[in-house]
């Protein structure tokens, strides 16, 4: 759960699409009343009028749910922005990142179709404003207005609710200086009438055209987030490009009130740090808005690609799993930039290519189960839906507890930050035992008493097959195909991670437990530890980090492997061939290539592995392409290893 400080003002959402519809946003050239200068971060004063145009509106287009099969053809929908002098001009959607079917049901790239009729602003409320959310250089003019009658309009630009005692707005626009957040409320008769109104506004330095999607996100200079669990008030606001480029001169595509806090375990620490972003609405609440071509929700993650240079591995491993039936997040790409001080954002700011992604949760756009109440402690509704993940020394406690004895041994095939071992995944088998360690419950969270203890026994019953002499019955407690599956993922990438950090399962109602969904694969496909990184080096499974042993023992009976050497066969006269691999990373790698050079100064490759990176082991080619070419070799090389092993 996210706590809010209490203390901290709020940001809120910023309405795309807003009509002058007062006599105050008119040509009232007279000079301005004084009034008092606002708070920091907040500069507002009123000037003589600029007259005021009427806006167009704006929408982004969804996409698919996550498949469980592979992806269909056909993208997301495009959407529309309103240009500087009012009219409406169409913008391709941006959606995720490209797949083998480039389809709207996972990881496809959108499509280029307009909307013509976006819908309302979730915000709008019965205060206009005449100029929209947006970003700007130097000042700003907005006039605000209402259609209440007898109403006289009352502003703040702190984050605060206006109250009968705010500011009273003086008919005349005011000038914006720095990066605000401006609330707006009718009053009648000293009594708030009709629905609060809020924009916002971010001043910025420099101007900035990019092939991909551009992000602010603006704390209002509270500083850099290092609390896991306290969101940070933010503007966030994304520019979506047109006719191939965004820019920071249009109008956003998404203005948001947002909180954001800093997520990970040892990726937290990462120079180029990972965030969780929640949208909110008007009343301090999660509202769910579409992100780059994604479906709407209100939870975001930023994953940077810190130790990952060919900026890749994440969409790579997605679109591959969720193509061959595995769940995966959808992800885009966007250039990220953050302001943690109290002052206009500048280019110094830049945090780099981040992946925007879907966090994993249970709705209809995301894993899709039934969706499990407190009041639901029978069957058959109990069976379901559940999401749970081994977490490996995570800061959380376990909340599922193995009722087993002799705990799995927990050792480490090297050294590590943060509890992540990187060292080598060959070697003899971790110690056999009977209990599981480090399992969270991540949806829904937290569980009744009787759903723990009913969750917890259908898990035990499954764990307690693998321990038998011989293994017993697994497969009525579990999705074959989705577990061999998650193992040829794992084995293919390598994950320094697989089977002990971020790794997710869920079950369904009346289902039986699978695999996935996939999660964090930036310590992969040749980054890693130094014994992860050799393509022939072994299998992952046979590590000595483990927390569960299920692959371990599953891998000994001999029904589960020829499934495993079937599959693999099978995958690699399709999506799994030396050509569609290559071709996939061609794909995933095209809208990079220009906006990654600023990536590379920001971030280079020399900071990343052996002395600079400290414990992680990665490609040391220095450019970006030959880091790509890195990525290709080792697909090459463990395809090959893997055929060996698969006769």
């Amino acid at each position: 759960m996210i706590f809010r400080d209490p203390r901290r003002p709020l940001v809120l959402t910023a309405v795309l699409s807003w009509i002058c519809l007062a006599p105050a946003c008119g040509s009232d050239t007279s000079d301005p009343p004084p009034v008092d200068a606002p708070a920091a971060n907040g500069g507002v004063a009123p000037l003589g009028g600029q007259p005021a145009a009427p806006m167009g509106g704006s929408a982004t287009g969804g996409s698919g749910g996550l498949p469980q099969t592979p992806a269909a053809g056909g993208g997301a929908g495009g959407a529309t922005a309103p240009t500087p002098t009012g009219g409406a001009a169409p913008v391709a959607g941006s959606g995720g990142l490209p797949s083998e079917s480039g389809g709207s049901g996972g990881n496809g790239a959108s499509g280029g179709s307009t909307n013509p009729t976006p819908p309302a602003p979730s915000l709008v409320g019965d205060v206009a404003f005449s100029t929209p959310s947006q970003s700007f250089k130097g000042e700003l003019s907005v006039s605000l207005s209402t259609t209440i009658e007898g109403a006289e309009i009352r502003y703040t630009v702190d984050g605060s609710v206006p109250v009968a005692a705010s500011t009273l707005y003086p008919g005349t626009p005011l000038v914006l200086t720095a990066t605000t957040q401006l609330r707006a409320q009718a009053f009648v008769g000293g009594m708030s009438s009709g629905r609060l109104s809020t924009a916002l506004y971010i001043q910025r330095t420099f101007d900035l055209t990019s092939d991909l999607p551009i992000m602010l996100v603006d704390g209002y200079g509270t500083g850099k987030p290092t609390d896991k669990t306290i969101s940070v008030d933010a503007a966030v606001m994304i520019y979506e490009p047109k006719d191939g480029s965004a820019t920071l001169t249009a109008l956003p595509t998404l203005a948001s009130r947002a909180g954001y806090h800093v997520r990970g375990q040892s990726s937290a620490s990462f120079p180029q740090a990972p965030y969780k972003v929640e949208l909110w609405d008007n009343q301090n609440d999660d509202v769910d808005h579409p992100v780059l071509g994604m479906p709407s929700d209100s939870d975001w993650a930023l994953i940077p690609p810190y130790y990952d240079r060919s900026l890749i591995r994440n969409p790579f491993t997605y679109t591959l799993g969720s193509e061959i039936g595995l769940s995966a997040p959808r992800t885009a790409y966007a250039e990220v930039y953050i302001n943690y001080e109290a002052r206009a954002m500048a280019e110094t700011d830049y945090q780099g290519i981040y992946w925007v992604s879907e966090t994993i949760k249970n709705n209809k756009d995301r894993t899709n189960l039934k969706q499990l109440r407190e009041t639901n402690t029978m069957l058959p509704q109990i069976s379901g839906g559940y999401i749970f993940k081994f977490d490996q020394l995570a800061a959380e406690e376990p909340k599922i507890l193995c009722t087993g004895s002799n705990p799995i041994s927990t050792g480490f095939g090297g050294p590590g930050r943060g509890g992540r071992g990187m060292g080598g995944s060959a070697g003899a088998p971790a110690t056999a035992g009977t209990c599981w360690t480090d399992l969270e419950v991540v949806d829904p969270e937290p569980l009744n008493m009787e759903q723990q203890a009913w969750l917890t026994t259908y898990i035990q019953q499954f764990h307690d097959t693998l321990h038998t002499m011989p293994i017993g019955d697994y497969t009525q407690f579990i999705d074959v195909p989705s577990f061999v599956d998650y193992l040829i993922v794992n084995e293919l990438t390598r994950n320094v991670d697989a089977y002990v950090r971020s790794a997710y399962y869920h079950k369904d109602r009346d289902g039986k437990l699978k695999a996935g969904p996939l999660w964090d694969y930036n310590f992969a496909l040749a980054v890693g530890g130094q014994n992860t990184i050799d393509p022939a080096g072994g299998f992952q499974y046979m590590g000595t980090r483990n927390i569960n042993n299920w692959y371990p023992k599953l891998v000994t009976d001999e029904a589960f492997m020829t499934a495993v050497k079937t599959r693999w066969k099978e995958l690699r006269q399709g999506l799994f061939a030396d050509a569609a691999l290559n071709e996939r990373v061609t794909k995933l790698s095209e809208p990079l290539k220009n906006a990654v050079e600023r990536d590379f100064v920001k971030w280079p490759v020399s900071a990343m592995y052996g002395n600079g990176g400290g414990f992680v082991v990665g490609p040391t080619v220095a450019t970006w392409p030959e880091q790509i070419q890195a990525l290709r070799d080792y697909l090459v090389a463990r395809t090959a290893w893997m055929d060996s092993q698969y006769q």
